[in-house]
C-alpha cells in the first residue's frame, strides 16, 4: 500500500512520540517535513529522527506531496492551524482538543465537508489495548446491559513541574478541555453519544504559584474552571459522572467505572494504552483482571493518524474522527457552559460510536 506523506506542524514536547512512533512503528507514514513557529526546534527534530525537510508553515502547506498535516501546535492555534491546512487541501490530524471554542470546531468540520478532505483528532488511547479489551467485553455481555458509569481526574495543578505553566490557567485551559478528551471520547468510545448534560465549576484558588526552578515564586492569575464536576445523559439512557481537578492533592478514586445489569468494569487510564481491566461479574467475588485481547500497549500516540492514513488510502471511516472530537469539545463546553447558566444543556451533536478494532491485525497494519 502507497505509504501517505505527513507535514508536521509544531515541534514541542508532545511531538518526540509521534515522531518515533511515525517512523518506526507504522509503515504506512511517511513525514517528510516538519514546522515550528520557531525555527530552531524544526531544525532539532528534523535532525533527531531523519526528517528530510524543515520548512517555515507556509511552505508545509504549498508542498503539494503532502496528504495529512499533524497539527501538534498549542490549543489556542489548532483552530488556525487545522483551517489553514484545510483551505491548502491538506487533511488534518490535531492533537486535542479539535479547537478551543465549538463555532471553530463546527467551521473546521463544514470545511473540510466543502473541500471532501479528513479531519482526525486526538486523543487516540481508546484504540490501544487497554481500552479495546474494555469495549470488546462491553460487546460480548460480560457486565450486560451498561446502565452507569463514573469518571475521576483528580489531581493539583501542573504548576509544580510544568516548565510553563501559565496557558493551563487561562481561556481554553483548566483540567476539563485539557484532560476532559481522554475521559469523555473514552466513554463515548465505550458507551456511545451523550445527549443532555448538567455541570458545575468553580475556581478555587485566584491564583498558582509556580513551583519549576525556572521559574520558581511566580504567581498566575486563574482565569478558567480548576474544579468541573459533570452529570451525562447517553443516547442509550446510561448515566454517567465525571469530575476534572487540578485542586485535588490525593485521591483514591478509580479513573473510569463501567456499571452494567450483571457486573462492573474499570477502565485502566484513558491517557494510557495499556491495563489494567478489571472485571467483577454479578457483584460477587475477587476482582478478575482480564488479559488484554488488543495489541499497541506501549505508548502508541499516533495510532490514529495510522487509522486515518489507511482510511485514506482505503475509503473506509477513520475512528479518531473529527465528528467524534467535536461532539467530546460540544460536552466539555457544554458542562462549563450549563455551570454558568444554571440550566440542562441539550446538545445538538452527535456521532457514530467509532467502529471496534479487530484483535488480531498484520504486523503495522493498524485498523484495516
Amino acid at each position: 500500500m502507497q505509504k501517505v506523506k505527513v507535514g508536521i506542524i509544531g515541534c514541542g514536547n508532545i511531538s518526540s512520540i509521534y515522531l518515533k512512533n511515525c517512523t518506526e512503528i507504522f509503515d504506512i507514514l511517511e513525514v517528510s517535513a516538519c514546522a515550528d513557529i520557531i525555527y530552531e526546534k524544526a531544525v532539532e527534530k528534523a535532525k533527531e529522527f531523519g526528517i528530510p525537510k524543515v520548512c517555515t508553515v507556509d511552505e508545509i502547506l504549498q508542498d503539494e506531496s503532502i496528504e495529512i498535516i499533524l497539527n501538534l501546535t498549542v490549543p489556542k492555534a489548532h483552530a488556525d492551524i487545522n483551517l489553514r491546512a484545510l483551505e491548502a487541501g491538506k487533511n488534518v490530524y490535531s492533537e486535542k482538543p479539535l479547537s478551543i471554542s465549538v463555532d471553530e470546531g463546527k467551521t473546521i468540520l463544514e470545511k473540510a465537508a466543502e473541500k471532501k478532505l479528513l479531519v482526525g483528532c486526538a486523543p487516540d488511547t481508546f484504540l490501544g489495548g487497554g481500552l479495546q479489551t474494555c469495549r470488546k467485553l462491553i460487546d460480548d455481555g460480560w457486565i450486560g446491559r451498561p446502565v452507569a458509569a463514573s469518571a475521576f481526574m483528580m489531581i493539583h495543578g501542573p504548576e509544580d513541574w510544568h516548565p510553563n505553566p501559565d496557558f493551563y490557567y487561562k481561556e481554553g485551559g483548566g483540567p476539563m478541555l485539557d484532560m476532559g478528551p481522554y475521559y469523555l471520547t473514552a466513554l463515548v468510545s465505550l458507551l456511545g453519544p451523550v445527549k443532555r448534560l448538567s455541570g458545575i465549576a468553580g475556581i478555587s484558588f485566584d491564583e498558582r504559584i509556580i513551583g519549576n526552578p525556572q521559574r520558581y515564586g511566580e504567581k498566575i492569575k486563574v482565569e478558567t474552571p480548576t474544579h468541573v464536576a459533570g452529570i451525562l445523559e447517553f443516547k442509550n439512557g446510561e448515566i454517567a459522572t465525571i469530575v476534572t481537578s487540578f485542586d485535588v492533592w490525593k485521591s483514591r478514586l478509580p479513573c473510569i467505572e463501567i456499571y452494567g445489569s450483571e457486573g462492573t468494569l474499570i477502565v485502566p487510564d484513558p491517557n494510557t494504552f495499556s491495563g489494567p481491566v478489571l472485571l467483577n461479574r454479578f457483584g460477587k467475588g475477587d476482582w478478575m483482571e482480564v488479559p488484554l485481547t488488543h495489541g499497541f500497549c506501549e505508548n502508541s500516540r499516533g495510532l490514529g493518524l495510522a487509522d486515518m492514513a489507511y482510511a485514506l488510502r482505503t475509503g473506509r471511516k477513520h475512528r479518531a474522527n473529527g465528528e467524534l472530537a467535536y461532539h467530546v469539545l460540544d460536552i466539555m463546553n457544554g458542562i462549563l457552559n450549563s455551570s454558568k447558566d444554571g440550566m440542562h444543556y441539550i446538545l445538538p451533536s452527535t456521532c457514530e460510536r467509532p467502529s471496534p478494532v479487530p484483535c488480531v491485525l498484520p504486523k503495522n497494519a493498524y485498523g484495516i
